[in-house]
């Protein structure tokens, strides 16, 4: 009877040790990636400068009433086009400008900052 209730105490000892490895390894800086947008509107980028973590996202979305625009940067470009929307995951620290080849002399322009 004694071996049987031991038995079953390592068991539980065992299950509750395991359920909260999980719970350790969440809190040990794991990032879960994320996605960030950032707006055409006004021939401008919204938010014009963007700061994100390693393998995060960015979403450009065009919402400029049909006006034609671009993201263009070192290592990315989209289409120019009126709508829809272009995203880039960002796998390397550093700073990245970009701009609208049309309208960078409006002040088209912006960056992503990746840490």
């Amino acid at each position: 009877m004694k071996s049987r209730m031991l038995t079953g105490a390592v068991a539980i000892t065992a299950l509750l040790g395991a359920a909260a490895i999980p719970a350790l390894a969440a809190g040990g800086g794991a990032h879960t990636s994320a996605v960030h947008d950032v707006t055409l509107s006004h021939i401008r980028y919204h938010p014009a400068a963007l700061s994100i973590k390693r393998g995060d996202t960015v979403t450009w979305l065009w919402r400029d009433k049909g006006e034609r625009h671009n993201v263009t940067g070192s290592g990315f470009k989209s289409k120019t086009m009126g709508s829809g929307s272009f995203s880039v995951r960002f796998t390397k620290a550093g700073t990245f400008n970009y701009h609208c080849t049309i309208h960078v002399k409006e002040g088209m322009v912006g960056k992503v900052i990746v840490h």
